[in-house]
């Protein structure tokens, strides 16, 4: 067993050296209609994660806490091609040399449209892709779902944690590297990605369950065997 543990203790260190992460779990939404018609979810020019494409490696701009923005900046992206009623979890991973705080959120079409503050994030949001249009939206824009679609909006605050004697730093914190990941859950308990990683563990379980029988009972047999009579000439 002490195999078993170094092994967990090994997965462990190189997970916590390699980044740091932030989740939040949800159900798939039931289909709703989407006219396709103008201004459609594809005129906001968001990044699309779907179980198709289920992780997206970008830069996330970051503000320091305020007082008019506690949470930093946001940051709004669509989720589609869900399944109603599956369990799915989105996980977003940063390097650990760039301390960040991360808050998800998931809503609803229907409920980010009725709701003032979202909606007027969103479209800030949106305006500002729409000015940039340096190919920050990556290979998946444009996407049109098809008229009844299961959608959810996710929106992603991050606020710089830090502190640098840095004065141009502190007033404008480097972009920070993430990686968003789309993970649907295996008969909505475990996330599908770590699927591979659970039988490889459970192979090692069982392995160094029989390994650990076979050597406690060789060493009883080591114990128990009388000593050899001394030769006598």
């Amino acid at each position: 067993m002490r195999v078993l543990a170094g092994l967990l203790c090994i997965v462990t260190q190189v997970w916590t050296v390699k980044a740091n992460v932030e989740k939040t779990i949800f159900l798939g939404p039931s289909p709703v209609f989407l006219p396709n018609v103008r201004p459609s979810l594809d005129d906001l020019r968001l990044h699309v994660l779907s179980p198709s494409h289920t992780i997206l490696p970008t830069q996330l701009p970051v503000r320091f806490s305020s007082k008019s923005a506690p949470r930093g900046l946001e940051s709004w992206y669509l989720l589609q091609d869900l399944e109603e009623g599956r369990r799915y979890e989105v996980r977003i991973c940063w390097p650990a040399t760039q301390p960040t705080d991360f808050w998800l959120d998931t809503y609803l079409v229907q409920d980010v449209f009725d709701t003032p503050d979202l909606i007027s994030s969103l479209a800030y949001y949106s305006e500002q892709l729409h000015e940039k249009d340096d190919g920050f939206l990556g290979a998946h824009d444009n996407v049109t779902p098809p008229a009844a679609h299961s959608v959810l909006f996710l929106r992603i605050q991050a606020a710089a944690s830090y502190y640098s004697t840095n004065r141009t730093l502190m007033e404008h914190p480097e972009l920070v590297d993430v990686d968003i990941i789309l993970d649907p859950c295996v008969l909505n308990i475990l996330p599908q990605s770590l699927g591979l990683f659970a039988i490889y563990l459970t192979a090692v379980a069982v392995g160094a369950w029989f390994l650990s029988g076979y050597i406690y009972r060789w060493l009883l047999y080591t114990v128990a065997e009388p000593p050899a009579k001394p030769h006598t000439d």
